[in-house]
């Protein structure tokens, strides 16, 4: 921190703001008031569970008996959100805390990173189809990811990026700053995807396509509906369709319907055959049945084998969700005539609806904390890597459990909706401001190179942050905002 005039500068990022009394920096984080520059929003300080029924993982407490809540109670648990960080990062991190679990000394390195190489990682249940794999993915028109590989009753988009954030033009850095930002922080945000659809997102929520919420994520595949469902469907209809973009089942064919005893009806299916009562590619790719771009499940029957099939015959097509469905009779001439849905199997269709589980959109942070952060745990910021990778370090972000990812560096996710509200912030560089944790043993810390002179006991810590803060809550209001 260096002051010029009345202004002071922060070293928090490195946009390195001159901050006039009462205003903030360009991150509405740091603020100037009465010559100390301090922290707008608060230091993150939790007890008990989180309002309105959150969820946290409890990484340092102080041993005694479980009384059976979330947190062990009345310990309070510290995490990252709000710690501020320690620009350039070979300054210890802002807290380094110690305290005792079931007689060990133990200790929590606690920071919040400037990720520039970060991103979400987003799992939207659909069955619709959103937009060919490598399709460019755009919020407010610029570029901020692309459509990744089509999963099980899911659509997979990977956003951000260190290419996104900082190759492309300041717009497209400042725009896809903003979406990670906001999907992180469990907002809804609108994506429209390069010759696809347009959804939009928001985590733990229904995601909404083409305007449309989705109320069901699909019970599997055509194949396995067929699978699950068989035995219900034997001896009350002739043949079963289960309409499905990726793979489609007919029953008559399937094995499930072979061990049934069920009879050969004739039926010729477009699409190219795999294994018995198994088709792909029956439809192009859409958001009619099944994920197909059909509205007529007929389309995809090409005819019956008059040899085989026989007037009068049954059939039941039914897509992946239940949400559509049409019986048929054949007439005379072969052909599938529309009629109402018995009752016996309206019970099976509502029992695929029943199945499906309800469609949500699953958002995961994602970032890289092998770089300088580890200087401000460790002066050789290698042993702490190696300390993660040999399980004697817990990582976590803002006190939710992470994802560590094989391989070189500190490459974690973590599931944004287990985090306490707004954890996320941002400086302007672009980049996000993500809280993480190391906890480790004293003694681990002390081999690892730790700045074990800068170990602080959780009790001075808690009166420091009651001193600073009386209602337990944080700082003030944030002062008018400053240019960078």
């Amino acid at each position: 921190m260096a002051e010029i005039d009345d202004k002071i500068r922060c070293d928090a990022c490195p946009v390195l703001c001159y901050i006039r009394p009462g205003m903030s920096g360009a991150c509405d984080r740091y603020a100037n008031r009465n010559g100390e520059l301090v922290r707008v929003d608060p230091h993150v300080l939790l007890e008990r569970t989180l309002k309105d029924g959150g969820e946290v993982v409890p990484f340092m407490n102080r041993a005694r008996e479980w009384s059976g809540d979330i947190v062990n109670a009345p310990a309070p648990i510290v995490t990252a959100i709000g710690a501020g960080t320690t620009y350039p990062d070979y300054k210890p991190a802002p807290f380094i805390v110690s305290s005792e679990v079931d007689g060990v000394d133990m200790v929590t390195v606690v920071t919040e990173g400037i990720y520039s190489y970060c991103g979400v990682k987003l799992k939207i249940d659909t069955d619709r189809h959103l937009g060919a794999e490598c399709a460019t993915v755009r919020a407010k028109g610029e570029p901020v990811g692309h459509v990744t590989t089509g999963e099980y009753g899911s659509q997979m988009l990977s956003l951000g990026g260190v290419n996104h954030l900082t190759h492309g033009g300041k717009k497209e850095g400042r725009v896809t700053c903003e979406t990670l930002l906001d999907l992180c922080n469990r907002k809804a945000v609108e994506l429209t995807v390069d010759g696809g659809a347009s959804v939009i997102v928001e985590a733990g929520k229904p995601p909404v396509v083409n305007g449309q919420i989705e109320e069901r994520m699909r019970v599997g595949c055509g194949s396995a509906t067929i699978g699950m469902f068989a035995k219900q469907w034997y001896g009350k209809v002739d043949e079963v369709v289960v309409v499905d973009d990726h793979i489609t089942g007919v029953l008559s064919e399937h094995q499930a319907g072979k061990l049934l005893g069920a009879r050969d009806t004739g039926i010729k299916m477009k699409g190219r055959r795999s294994t018995p009562g198994r088709y792909f590619h029956v439809a192009e790719p859409g958001t009619g049945w099944g994920g197909a771009n059909i509205s007529d499940p007929l389309e995809i029957v090409a005819g019956f084998d008059r040899k085989v099939a026989w007037p009068g015959m049954t059939m039941l097509m039914v897509s992946t969700t239940g949400d559509q469905h049409a019986f048929y009779r054949l007439d005379e001439s072969f052909k599938p005539i529309e009629a109402s849905l018995p009752e016996n199997l309206r019970i099976s269709v509502e029992r695929i609806r029943e199945n499906c589980e309800p469609a949500l959109c699953s958002v995961l942070f994602m970032g890289g904390a092998g770089g300088s952060l580890r200087a401000g745990v460790t002066e050789n910021p290698v042993r702490l890597t190696r300390s993660v990778r040999q399980a004697l370090t817990t990582v976590t972000a803002g006190g939710a459990p992470v994802i560590v990812w094989p391989g070189g560096g500190i490459t974690f996710m973590v599931d944004v909706t287990l985090l306490p509200d707004n954890a996320f912030g941002y400086v302007p560089t672009p980049a996000i401001v993500a809280p993480i944790e190391f906890t480790m043993r004293l003694d681990d810390y002390a081999a690892l190179g730790g700045h074990v002179d800068h170990v602080r006991p959780l009790r001075d810590i808690l009166a420091q942050h009651a001193k600073k803060t009386p209602d337990g809550i944080g700082a003030t209001s944030a002062p008018e905002r400053s240019e960078a």
